[in-house]
């Protein structure tokens, strides 16, 4: 039977998703707690790979497995639950056809970056705080660029394994919340390094490095150099997976 898992996690104590020799990573915890509880080799496959540091509000993965006797999927979701480290929730879980796939079956994903506009050590490892507020009215107005599809070259880290960079982009806007701001962007897929790119390069409009024209022909010029440097992975989240209806039982969605 295979499954999917939805799971939110806190990303500061592990070296991204993806399963990596002498690191930890989030989707090696996962492995290693479904195989202990279920008493049998597990692989999973997320949605996404999330980089070192980076958090996660809603990550989906797939996995096999034939439940023990005596335990339906409630029993392993509160088992999986206890033996998971505290900074990895698992959700939700349900099965899914055979040839459902967390990573390709979703047609959309919503990635959220976090300002503070004071310092708060509550968030410290969860937002980015800037001393100086950016011109945020500019960085919209730089956002609005990337609303289509595009190649992100620009937007991309040089050694990624990608066989093309073109993202169809259908909301990137900064949104006021209490203090401070998030910057949400949704698309088809992402690139790596995208979204911390995407970031420091309008923080760089915010500051008045780059106009908005400027910020939409660097995006135009398809070339890594053209980029700001990175935004903190810290303030980073993926907050939600889409997939098409039926195959996310209704009221887990």
């Amino acid at each position: 039977m295979r499954y999917f898992l939805h799971l939110a996690y806190d990303g500061t104590a592990y070296s991204g998703w993806q399963v990596q020799p002498n690191a930890p990573t989030v989707q090696a915890a996962l492995n290693g707690a479904l195989a202990k509880v279920l008493r049998q080799p597990i692989a999973t496959l997320g949605s996404g790979r999330t980089d070192a540091g980076v958090h996660a509000r809603h990550q989906v993965a797939h996995f096999e497995a034939e439940l023990p006797a005596g335990m339906d999927e409630a029993l392993l979701l509160y088992r999986l639950r206890r033996t998971l480290p505290a900074d990895v929730a698992p959700l939700r879980l349900h099965p899914v056809p055979p040839s459902a796939n967390a990573r390709f079956d979703a047609f959309a994903r919503t990635y959220e970056y976090f300002l503070l506009s004071a310092p708060d050590p509550f968030r410290r490892n969860q937002a980015l705080y800037l001393d100086r507020a950016p011109d945020v009215a500019l960085m919209n107005a730089a956002a609005a660029h990337l609303v289509g599809q595009f190649d992100f070259t620009t937007f991309s880290k040089a050694k990624g394994a990608e066989t093309h960079y073109v993202c169809r982009c259908t909301e990137a806007a900064w949104h006021p919340v209490p203090g401070g701001w998030v910057f949400r962007i949704r698309a088809n897929r992402f690139v790596r390094g995208m979204v911390r790119l995407v970031v420091g390069t309008l923080l760089d409009v915010g500051r008045g490095k780059h106009t908005p024209v400027q910020f939409q022909q660097l995006l135009w010029a398809q070339q890594r150099v053209a980029a700001g440097t990175a935004a903190p992975a810290q303030g980073l989240f993926l907050s939600r997976v889409e997939y098409e209806p039926g195959l996310i039982p209704e009221g887990m969605e």
